[in-house]
Parts: C-alpha cells; structure tokens; sequence
C-alpha cells in the first residue's frame, strides 16, 4: 500500500505529512505484558536476554530467576527481572460529543487527525491500534488493529466519528476499564467541558493501570469568545438556555475562569503522572504533531 492510497478515502492527513510521520514513534514510559512480538519493550521474567530491574523474591516465583550473588553479599533473595520486544497496547478514547462540533477549525476534525497520525505512528511500529468515540459511553468502536496494512481502516473509522449527545467522562471511561483487556497506551482526546467534571475519568484509567495522555482540544472561541451585547446562549448538550449581556468585565472574567479551569486539569494530571497537552485548534496541527508532542515526550 501506498502512501498516497492510505490517504484515499479519509482525507484527514497528507501524503507529505503521512511520509513526515514515519520518523516517529511513540514513547511509553511503562513495561507492558503484549501478546506477540513488535517493536517495544515489555517486562516479562526470565525468557529474555536484557536485565531490567530486581524485586524481591516471594513464594511461587521461579527459584532460577533469583539473583544468587547478590544473596550472597546481603542474605537476602532478590529476583531478576527481564524486557522483551513485544507489542505495545494503545488505545484512543476520542471524545465526538456535540460540545466537539464547535470552532472554527472545528475541534472534531481536530481531533481526528490527532488521532490519525499518532495511530498511523502506533501502526508502523506494530502496536495494536483500538480507537473508541464516545459521549455518554463507548458508542463507535473500532476493534484492535496491527501493521501498516490497516491504516486505511483506521482512518476511515475516523473520519466516519460523527458528533452527538452529551459529554460523561465517567461513563466511557469505566465502559472502557471493563472492556480493555490489557493495560496499555490511553490517549485520551477531548475537550473536557464536561459539568460532572473529569477527576473521577482519569482516575479510573489509572486504576486499569494504564499509561494515560490527555490531549485538551479546544476552539480560540472558546477561549476568547468574540461576544458583545444581548445574548440568548444554548448548552450544545443539554439544550440549557441562559440569557445574558455580555461585557468586556463579563469577558474579562470569562477568561479568567476557563484559564483557571485548564490550569487545573493541568495540574491535576501532572500530579498523578497523566501527561497533558493543550491542544488549541488554531495551532498549526503538523507543529502539534512534529514538534509539541515531542517536547511533551508522547513521541519521538
């Protein structure tokens, strides 16, 4: 398959840009337990040749794994512990509530191509690629895929992602714990404007114990709304009208809170070891890609 045939059909990424992508590859900082042999490093015990860490002995474990030498120095059993090259387990939670069709560029489609190009990085490099969109739960699946031949797959599923109903974090997040088999790589895309909040969502990612990136997508409206006078606002979810007047004090304090609210998140997930990355839709995607994620340690 060709470049510019992986492009057919979806018209979410270019041929230039997809042949850019092939210089990366994705980082996790975790050792993973995959099923078949790719292109990552994962720790299991003893049937490798690469050392990677020690732990204490306990009842059961295979006594010709323990380190005799260093018993022997401190009286104490230690088990060796070993990587192999294996395949890495990502999966894509891509949020297609109706809150994502708004902005201009429209944060959905941003969103997709975020997707697309870190799932066509996942893909050459042989990780299993699963992507879910989601409102109030898990609602467009697509299923693990594996190799450079399933690209075309995957970009049509996500340029199919449609955006509809109301924002629960929560709910796709546990629909996704209890139906991930493997721990693995969660991106998780969305502009997290969700009234429950979105705490309790990431902590159940963690507790699957999964590796999480949360990407915050959102439009330069939404930061810097281009509002003023007599207004008739309606909540794109849940169909909430308020009517208000809009002032440069009332805009001033807008910005205050929504700056606040990201600082936030931020600050939430860096302090549970959740990777954040700002996503502003008025930022040039391919810097996004290339560049940001780099610096972020997503990519390499």
């Amino acid at each position: 398959m060709t470049i510019a045939a992986e492009n057919i059909g979806a018209g979410l990424l270019t041929p230039d840009f997809l042949a850019k992508l092939k210089q990366l590859e994705l980082v996790s900082r975790k050792l993973f337990a995959g099923r078949m042999k790719g292109e990552r490093r994962t720790r299991n015990r003893g049937t490798s040749v690469e050392f990677a860490d020690f732990r204490n002995y306990v009842y059961g474990d295979e006594p010709r794994f323990v380190d005799w030498n260093t018993y022997g120095r401190l009286e104490k059993l230690f088990l060796k512990l070993f990587v192999e090259e294996e395949d890495l387990f990502v999966y894509f939670l891509v949020d297609t509530s109706k809150s994502m069709d708004f902005g201009t560029p429209n944060k959905l489609q941003y969103a997709r191509q975020v997707a697309a190009a870190l799932a066509y990085v996942s893909l050459l490099s042989m990780d299993r690629v699963s992507i879910a969109g989601f409102g109030t739960g898990l609602s467009q699946k697509l299923p693990p895929k594996r190799g450079r031949s399933q690209a075309m797959q995957v970009f049509d599923f996500l340029a199919a992602l449609k955006s509809d109903g109301p924002t629960s974090l929560e709910n796709a997040a546990r629909r996704f714990a209890l139906e991930a088999r493997r721990s693995g790589l969660v991106i998780f895309i969305s502009d997290f404007l969700d009234k429950a909040g979105y705490e309790t969502a990431l902590k159940q990612l963690l507790h699957k114990r999964c590796e999480v990136y949360a990407i915050h997508v959102l439009s330069p409206e939404e930061m810097n709304p281009p509002l003023a006078g007599d207004l008739r606002l309606v909540d794109a979810e849940d169909g909430q009208v308020v009517e208000i007047t809009v002032t440069e004090r009332l805009l001033r304090n807008y910005r205050s809170v929504m700056s606040a609210y990201c600082e936030q998140l931020r600050a939430f997930c860096i302090q549970r070891g959740i990777g954040y990355i700002p996503a502003p839709t008025n930022a040039p995607f391919e810097d996004l890609i290339l560049h940001y994620l780099k610096m972020s340690g997503l990519v390499r």
